[in-house]
């Protein structure tokens, strides 16, 4: 890892920014890079079992984002592979029917600072709406069922590689696939085979 990246991730763990707004006593900014990291992986916020946890995808939905990629922990943990990079790095608390979005503090601080120091991503994932909204450009996609829907569209970034968007795996996205069966049908195979090309399994 290099000294700038190290300097990076030591400056976002201490990160305050928007510690007034949070729900707990002491935040926690979860996130796990590195400058070898060849898939990113861009989701929401860490939940309140990944607060406690300190691991990413600590839950539910990790099981089963896992298994739409169709890896193992082992492999999913390896940030020397694949990195993680929440829209927003801690915990927003919980709203009406969830967890609330993402502080929008966040991204706009760190993000693009961060990828500047992985140079070899080949593949980066945007899971549910947060991170397509802000990474998709403007105007491709009238929701998030649409964008996965053309998923085979989406330009390659500069300093994403391809990008990929997908659904966010919570308890609700069992109804979305059922009524959306292209998905498990056309899209997950797809997202496999990438995925795997990808980091080199």
């Amino acid at each position: 890892m290099s000294d700038t990246l190290d300097a990076l991730l030591a400056d976002i763990r201490v990160c305050r920014l928007c510690e007034a707004a949070l729900p707990h006593k002491e935040p926690r900014p979860y996130l796990a890079v590195s400058a070898t990291a060849r898939l990113l992986i861009i989701g929401q916020a860490p939940g309140s079992k990944v607060h406690a946890s300190g691991i990413g995808w600590d839950d539910d939905s990790g099981d089963r984002l896992r298994g739409w990629l169709g890896l193992d922990k082992t492999t999913f943990y390896d940030s020397a592979r694949i990195a993680q990079m929440p829209s927003g790095f801690c915990y927003p608390g919980k709203g009406n029917g969830g967890d609330l979005p993402p502080r929008p503090e966040c991204a706009p601080r760190w993000h693009a600072s961060l990828l500047q120091e992985m140079p070899q991503l080949r593949l980066t994932l945007l899971v549910g709406q947060h991170a397509q909204k802000r990474y998709l450009p403007r105007g491709f996609a009238s929701g998030m069922t649409q964008a996965v829907q053309r998923w085979r569209e989406v330009p390659t970034s500069a300093s994403l590689g391809q990008v990929f968007p997908l659904p966010h795996p919570a308890w609700r996205s069992r109804m979305w696939m059922a009524r959306n069966p292209w998905f498990e049908a056309e899209v997950l195979p797809a997202l496999q085979r990438r995925v795997r090309e990808t980091i080199q399994l």
